[in-house]
């Protein structure tokens, strides 16, 4: 494979990434009163956030957003105990929950910036 035809490959997730990025964040955010210990369902919905944020993890660092992929593992982090003993949070980690949303929030900001600059350049 040629080296135009990778980074041309590498551009397309990377623009697919980005256009989900913020979505997967609402919809995590969005998620959180369903939760919660002694919610109905809390557990799928613990499993579909934390495979959310899986997703993240996983693509984030690759396509040049390492500081998204490390603040959405400690998102992960803090979904992990509840999806492995399959239950909901507890309310101090829905508290901690939220926090590590806000700082994903912030890390995507600072990240999205370079890329949209960096996009400005490429484009210049």
């Amino acid at each position: 494979m040629s080296v135009d035809v990778f980074a041309d490959r590498l551009a397309r997730v990377r623009r697919r990434f980005v256009s989900t990025l913020q979505g997967r964040i609402d919809d995590t955010d969005a998620s959180i009163p369903k939760l919660g210990r002694g919610t109905a369902g809390a557990a799928a919905a613990v499993g579909e956030a934390y495979r959310c944020m899986h997703g993240i993890v996983g693509v984030g660092p690759t396509v040049g957003f390492p500081a998204t992929g490390r603040a959405a593992h400690d998102v992960e982090d803090v979904l992990r105990p509840a999806q492995n003993e399959r239950r909901g949070l507890s309310d101090d980690e829905i508290s901690t929950l939220r926090d590590r949303l806000l700082d994903l929030r912030a890390a995507v900001e600072r990240e999205m910036q370079l890329f949209y600059r960096e996009l400005k350049v490429t484009l210049d």
